[in-house]
């Protein structure tokens, strides 16, 4: 199914299809940043409210380079692979309940969100499909921008759920294992982009999140009917 995804989208020429792939990726980005401070605050972290970041304004998360740079180099070189982040969302742990579980739940929102998102763009989708040729001016623009939002928001919530530091799976991971292991998983963390930039390059990170992304994908596609 991803590859029919893919497909589909190649077809557009890059201005068409960074067009249609501009919002989508932004508010993956974005929206993934503003669930970790909602949940945050919901489980007594009121930090990212008090700076204004509780706002769905791009502005307020905007990072030059993970939100922009990465994101629009992806597309532009056809690499089949989108992912970026923009300024995370700054969390007191202390403040919270019960610190080491709740921000695993705090770690989890943004992926939940993000497979939140790829749902309704899914509907979009499938909406797109059943409006009448009468109205492909909107229709069209409408599947490309739902196939995309599919495609973003799968990718970015799988990519952030693998089990690694500073990554939110690597964070839910330190919050469920027993103390030792998690103080041995968090040290891991400063060296962490490093060895995602190893797996990027050496092509196992696509070995790992492409199965998973498609399973994904297959099951939002089955459940509202695409």
């Amino acid at each position: 199914m991803l590859q029919q995804i893919f497909g589909i989208l190649s077809t557009l020429s890059t201005p068409q299809l960074v067009s249609v792939l501009v919002v989508p990726v932004l508010f993956a980005i974005v929206v993934h940043e503003v669930a970790h401070g909602w949940v945050a605050k919901l489980l007594g972290d009121p930090t990212a409210s008090r700076l204004g970041r509780l706002s769905l304004n791009p502005l307020k998360h905007i990072d030059p380079i993970g939100t922009i740079a990465v994101p629009a180099l992806l597309v532009l070189l056809r690499t089949g692979f989108v992912f970026g982040w923009a300024k995370p969302v700054p969390i007191t742990w202390e403040n919270l309940r019960h610190p080491k579980r709740d921000m695993a739940i705090v770690a989890a929102a943004g992926p939940a969100a993000n497979l939140l998102m790829a749902l309704f763009w899914a509907v979009l989708a499938k909406i797109s499909f059943m409006l009448p040729d009468t109205a492909a001016w909107i229709a069209e623009p409408l599947r490309y921008m739902g196939l995309g939002g599919i495609l973003a928001n799968v990718l970015l919530m799988v990519f952030n759920l693998l089990p690694l530091p500073p990554l939110d799976g690597g964070r839910v991971a330190v919050g469920l294992l027993p103390g030792p292991l998690a103080w041995q998983l968090s040290r891991v963390e400063p060296y962490g982009f490093f060895i995602l930039i190893g797996l990027m390059i050496t092509g196992v990170l696509s070995y790992l999140i492409l199965p998973v992304a498609e399973l994904v994908v297959r099951l939002l596609v089955a459940v509202v009917g695409l």
